[in-house]
C-alpha cells in the first residue's frame, strides 16, 4: 500500500489591479466561511488558512495515494485561494518571494504577534512562500529513521522547486532567495543526524529549553517530524510556478521517504554528512538551482545538475516504478531541466520590458489554473 502524502502551499496575495502585494490574506480566509487556522487534521479537500503575514495565503492539502491525485488537489487549492483573493481586490500567485519592495504585515494573532517580537526585524521581513510535503510514516521511529536517510537529498528538492530569484524589488542572482531569507532564522535548514527518537527528542527538547524555538511549531528544519499529523515533514522547496511542478516535486519526495524507510529496515546506515557540509550544498543548490551544478551526495563534489538530479532518480526509480510514476515524473523532471523551473521562467518574464509587473503576470498565467466552465467537474 503506498503512503499517502499531502501538500501545503503558501501563495503570495496581490492586488488585482496593480499587481503589488496585498495585505488581505486574513480577510480572504474569513470572507469565504473558512476556518483561520490549521485544521487538526488533513482535510479531505484543500482548505485555506492564513499564515504569518496578511499578504499570504495558505493551502493545505488532503491526503492524496497517487500523482493524478496530487494534480487535481493542487490545481484545485490554487482556484480555490485565486476565488478567496478575488472577493478581496487581490489574486494569489505562486511566487516564493515578492518582486516588489515594501515590508509586508503581519497577521494580528498572538503567536504571530509573540514571534515578531521575540525575532524584531527578521519576522518583519518575512515574507516567503514554501511547499511543504507530508508523507505519512508508521511512527516516530521510522520518521526519524527517515529523517536520517534523507537529508542529503533535501538540495536537489530544492534545486528543482527554486521559484525565488526577486527579492522586494531586487535581483538577487538566486535561484532560491527564499530559501537564503528562510534560512536566517536560528532553527532553520539543515539538521544533524539523530540516530534514536530519544536523541532526536533530545536535541528537540534542548532547542526549546533555549528559548530561542518558542514553541515546537518554530522547529523549521528543512524536514521534521511534524506537530500536528503523523507524517514527516519535508519544508525544504520553494512554492512551485507550475501546478505540475509542485506534484512531482511532492511525488519525489513521497518516494524518497519511502526509499529512506526500506533503507532503514534493510539496515543501510545513512550518509555520515554533517552540517556544515549539507549547508554547502543547500546554498549551492538555492544559488543556482538546476542551471548550472549541485554537489552530488554521492562524492561531495560538484557535478552537472542533470546529472545530480539522475541520480536521486535513479535511487527512487524502484519505488516510482512501483507506483506507476516513472513516465509522468520524468516528464516534468525533464521540463524542469530543460525549460528551467520557475526562477528561469520569472527571469524570462522580467527580460522583457524590464517590469517586474510582468513576472506577476506570468505568474498567474502560469501556476492558476482557469476556473471550470459551469457543468465542467474537473478543477482546472
Amino acid at each position: 500500500m503506498a503512503r499517502t502524502f499531502g501538500v501545503e502551499e503558501e501563495l503570495l496575495l496581490v492586488d488585482a489591479r496593480t499587481r503589488l502585494p496585498l495585505a488581505a490574506g486574513d480577510d480572504a480566509v474569513h470572507l469565504a466561511g473558512l476556518a483561520a487556522s490549521l485544521p487538526p487534521h488533513m482535510p479531505p479537500r484543500p482548505a485555506l488558512t492564513v499564515e504569518l503575514q496578511r499578504e499570504q495565503i495558505e493551502i493545505v492539502g488532503p491526503p492524496c495515494a497517487t500523482l493524478a491525485q496530487q494534480v487535481s488537489a493542487i490545481r484545485e487549492g490554487r482556484l480555490m485561494a485565486d476565488a478567496a483573493a478575488r472577493a478581496v481586490g487581490g489574486r494569489a500567485v505562486p511566487l516564493a518571494t515578492s518582486v516588489s519592495a515594501g515590508l509586508p504585515h503581519l497577521v494580528p494573532e498572538a503567536r504571530y504577534e509573540r514571534i515578531q517580537r521575540h525575532v524584531g526585524l527578521l519576522a518583519a521581513e518575512q515574507l516567503t512562500c514554501g511547499l511543504h510535503v507530508h508523507v505519512e510514516v508508521d511512527d516516530h521511529e521510522e520518521g526519524v529513521a527517515i529523517l536520517d536517510r534523507i537529508r542529503v537529498w533535501l538540495p536537489v528538492l530544492l534545486a528543482l522547486s527554486a521559484n525565488s530569484p526577486f527579492w522586494y524589488g531586487v535581483e538577487t542572482g538566486f535561484a532560491s532567495y527564499r530559501y537564503q531569507a528562510w534560512t536566517r532564522w536560528p532553527t532553520a535548514g539543515a539538521y544533524e543526524l539523530f540516530g534514536s527518537v530519544a536523541e532526536h527528542d533530545r536535541r528537540m527538547d534542548a532547542v526549546l529549553r533555549s528559548g530561542v524555538a518558542l514553541d515546537p511549531g518554530m522547529l523549521y528544519h528543512d524536514a521534521r517530524l511534524s506537530a500536528r499529523y503523523p507524517t514527516v515533514e519535508v519544508r525544504v522547496a520553494d512554492v512551485c510556478l507550475d501546478p505540475a511542478h509542485a506534484a512531482v516535486v511532492a511525488t519525489l519526495v513521497r518516494a524518497l521517504v519511502e526509499t529512506a524507510a526500506r533503507q532503514a529496515r534493510e539496515g543501510v546506515p545513512p550518509a555520515q554528512v554533517g552540517v556544515t557540509e549539507l549547508r554547502a550544498w543547500s546554498w549551492q543548490a538555492s544559488r543556482f538551482g538546476v542551471e548550472e551544478q549541485l554537489i552530488s551526495p554521492a562524492t561531495g563534489a560538484p557535478a552537472p545538475a542533470a546529472d545530480v538530479v539522475g541520480a536521486l532518480l535513479d535511487l527512487l526509480r524502484p519505488v516510482l516504478a512501483e507506483y506507476e510514476e516513472v513516465a509522468p515524473v520524468e516528464v516534468v523532471v525533464a521540463e524542469i531541466l530543460h525549460g528551467g523551473s520557475g526562477a528561469r521562467r520569472q527571469r524570462a518574464a522580467f527580460a522583457g520590458r524590464g517590469d517586474l509587473i510582468d513576472v506577476v503576470d506570468a505568474a498567474i498565467a502560469l501556476g492558476i489554473p482557469v476556473p471550470p466552465v459551469d457543468g465542467d467537474d474537473e478543477p482546472g
